[in-house]
């Protein structure tokens, strides 16, 4: 029973959650009576959810609304609307609102709504003096209480009868500035106000002003009085005297100056009157500037003085500006229309004039030193005047140039640019020279003491003879150079090597280099290089040709290489020739003496076995065969083929009675191992054949092997034979003795034939 009504309640339960649901439509939030309020006006935030739910239940709502991110009012409803109620708007109410409505575990936001209360309340100005004096400082406090900063604070200085000079603050901080404002000269009663300004979704927004502050203003002096004595009148030499002066209120810090063109001329301090004098010149005329300073305040008063001309400046004539060394120079200074004054001739030095002579004329023989600009002074009543400079040129002649190559040597490379340098030790600058490439002038310079010249068109069929020649003012003319002939280098060109014997050489034997070029100038170093992993230098000479020779006595295994020459002369340019290679072979003599002892093992290993093999046979016959072979040898006395009296070492058959004798011609060849050309002689030896039944070849046999034996005796002299004709022969001798002429080219010709 107990479980039943729990199941029912459980179920019941259930039903009723169920039943309660509900969901948000919207939230938004409304302003009365509009987004946009006066200052001062009431003003209503209402915020409204719009809600459906599925059953009519009570559901509590959460209200919290929002100013700027922050809240500013929170409330507990059961209906779908709270309000948020401001009596007094004021700027600081101005911001973005929003509302936020929380049910049971749903939240739900509105839009943001901006809300502008326009209109800022009244700032209040205050002042921390209200009588000062010119110079001194005001400070001025303006306060907005009820607003929030940022604000924009602006003050107002207010003249009689002048336009407001505003100047504005920004506080970021703060609702209030502070100002200080300096009583000018001329101020006498100021009024000051400001106002607050603010920016608003960038739009600026001003206050009202302040009220107005009053604040009066006494001078400290009073404005100066500038006069002079004499007051009118002024001429060149009189004196003249300028008194400035002031009344103050008080001496403290008080100070005069007096400045012409913003040269101070003189000033006083804590006194009320400042005297100058002076004795008058035509440089006095102009403003003069009386100023008075005390503090930040400051009066000045201006007077125009104007001094009459007492004598014009005088004028320095010269009887010659320019003129040579030793010649006589007349100077004379005169006044136009004034002839009562006392003149000098001064001669002008950085460290000072230097005087010549108290007198209006002057007469000197002039020298090189005395090159310089001269014045003249008069003098009238006190007054000194002075006369514009006149430059003099003292010329002493130049002396006769030397034309130089900037390399020292008088040479230049062929395409390659020659620089010149004349050069005029003596005379007085500025000289003239000028250059010439055969009779035509090529350039001026104007300088000093000497001047270059750059000639960039190098050809071999040049007029290589260059002069110079330099000139000044002096009335001698112009000095000429000497002719500089110059020297073209032609590069070396196109080197070649060459060799006699040449790719092979048998070693022990001399062998000759031959390094030539196709051109270039005269001496020529000519070098020979064996081409290994370091470059080995063999041999180098200086030659007044264009070849070079090198004899190398003797060869060795280890001279197998490659060889080039490298040539150069004074164009400093190394041209390298085509690499050769050189064979070292073994001589010919060691060849015959290599195959002589080669052929004799051979032949006595062949006697040896030819020895052994008969003697086999022979004791293979016994007894039996000693009776027929005493019989044959009998019988073969007569026979042409000549055998030695003890020789027993053929083979006999056993019918040898019926035995016929036939003679056949063998044609034996010998090879030149020198040459590889086959050589062929008849060598006829004889042959005895006996004609058996039961001999033919072993009789066949024995005769080859004595042929073969003769030949290779035979090949053995002939060998020699060859090696005493070659070695005998004119290419075996020394090359100088032996070259009669075999060689084909001519230029080896030339150099390596005793008859060319």
């Amino acid at each position: 029973m107990y479980l039943a009504l729990l199941v029912i309640f459980l179920q019941c339960s259930e039903l009723y959650t169920q039943d309660k649901v509900f969901t948000f439509n919207a939230v938004e939030i409304k302003v009365q009576p509009s987004t946009k309020v006066r200052n001062g006006a009431p003003m209503s935030i209402i915020c409204h959810a719009d809600i459906s739910k599925s059953a009519d239940f009570q559901l509590m709502y959460n209200f919290t609304i929002f100013k700027d991110h922050k809240p500013v009012f929170v409330t507990v409803s059961d209906t779908g609307d709270a309000q948020y109620e401001i009596p007094v708007a004021k700027s600081p109410d101005t911001g973005d609102y929003q509302c936020a409505v929380k049910a049971d575990k749903k939240t739900r936001w509105s839009d943001p709504v901006h809300i502008w209360v326009t209109g800022m309340t009244k700032p209040i100005l205050t002042a921390d003096k209200r009588d000062v004096l010119e110079g001194e400082f005001v400070r001025l406090r303006c306060e907005l209480p009820e607003e929030e900063p940022p604000l924009q604070f602006c003050f107002r200085k207010i003249k009689t009868n002048s336009m407001p000079r505003e100047i504005c603050v920004p506080e970021s901080y703060s609702n209030f500035s502070i100002l200080e404002l300096a009583a000018e000269e001329g101020d006498n009663i100021l009024q000051f106000d400001c106002f607050g300004r603010r920016n608003v979704k960038l739009e600026w927004e001003d206050s009202p002003h302040s009220n107005k502050t009053l604040v009066t203003v006494r001078e400290p002096f009073i404005k100066p009085t500038l006069t002079t004595v004499p007051s009118s009148n002024i001429t060149e030499g009189d004196q003249i005297q300028f008194e400035c002066s002031t009344a103050v209120v008080r001496m403290r810090d008080i100070e005069i100056i007096l400045q012409k063109n913003k040269s101070i001329l003189n000033s006083v301090q804590d006194k009320k009157l400042l005297r100058y004098s002076t004795v008058a010149t035509l440089e006095d005329s102009g403003e003069y500037l009386c100023k008075v300073e005390q503090g930040e305040a400051s009066k000045t008063t201006k007077l125009n003085v104007v001094v009459s001309e007492l004598f014009p400046k005088p004028t320095l004539v010269a009887s010659m500006t320019k003129l040579d060394k030793n010649k006589e120079l007349i100077l004379n200074c005169s006044i136009n229309g004034f002839q009562k004054a006392n003149f000098s001739i001064l001669r002008k030095n950085a460290n000072g004039d230097i005087p010549l002579k108290n007198s209006q004329t002057l007469k000197m023989r002039v020298n090189v030193n005395d090159t310089g600009s001269y014045t003249c002074k008069a003098e009238v009543k006190g007054i000194v005047k002075e006369s514009k400079p006149v430059r003099i040129n003292v010329y002493a002649p130049v002396s006769k140039p030397t034309l130089s190559v900037a390399g020292g040597l008088p040479e230049v490379v062929l395409g390659k640019p020659l620089q010149l340098i004349c050069h005029s030790v003596m005379g007085t600058p500025p000289k003239t020279f000028r250059f010439y490439k055969g009779d035509d002038v090529e350039k001026i310079v104007i300088n000093d003491t000497y001047a270059t010249f750059l000639d960039e068109n190098i050809r071999l069929n040049d007029k290589r003879g260059y002069r110079c020649d330099a000139r000044n003012n002096h009335s001698s003319g112009a000095k000429t150079s000497d002719i500089l002939n110059v020297t073209v280098i032609v590069p070396v060109r196109d080197a070649s090597l060459g060799s006699v014997p040449y790719g092979e050489v048998e070693d022990g034997s001399e062998i000759a280099f031959l390094c030539s070029v196709k051109e270039g100038s005269l001496p020529i170093l000519f070098r020979f290089f064996k081409k290994t992993d370091n470059e080995v230098l063999l041999f180098e000479k200086i030659e007044h040709r264009d070849r070079a020779m090198w004899h190398k006595k003797t060869m060795k295994r280890q001279d197998t290489g490659t060889y080039y020459c490298v040539a150069s002369n004074r164009a400093n340019v190394d041209v390298r020739s085509q690499p050769i290679t050189i064979d070292v072979i073994l001589a010919a003599w060691k060849k015959g003496v290599i195959a002589a002892l080669v052929l004799i093992t051979i032949a006595g290993a062949g006697a040896l076995a030819l020895w052994w093999f008969l003697r086999k046979k022979k004791k293979a016959k016994g007894p039996s065969m000693e009776m027929s072979g005493s019989a044959l040898a009998a019988n073969l006395t007569s026979e042409k083929l000549t055998r030695q009296p003890n020789d027993g070492d053929y083979y006999s058959g056993p019918d040898l009675e019926s035995a016929e004798v036939e003679y056949t011609e063998v044609e034996v060849s010998t090879l030149d191992p020198h040459r590889a050309r086959v050589q062929k002689g008849t060598e006829t030896v004889y042959s005895e054949i006996r004609k058996a039944n039961n001999g033919v070849f072993a009789r066949s046999y024995l005769a080859l092997k004595i042929v073969s034996y003769t030949g290779f005796l035979q090949y053995v002299i002939f060998l020699a034979r060859n090696w005493i004709r070659k070695y005998n022969a004119p290419e075996n001798l020394p090359l100088k003795g032996r070259l009669s002429c075999p060689v084909t080219a001519r230029a080896l010709r030339r150099d390596f034939c005793s008859n060319p």
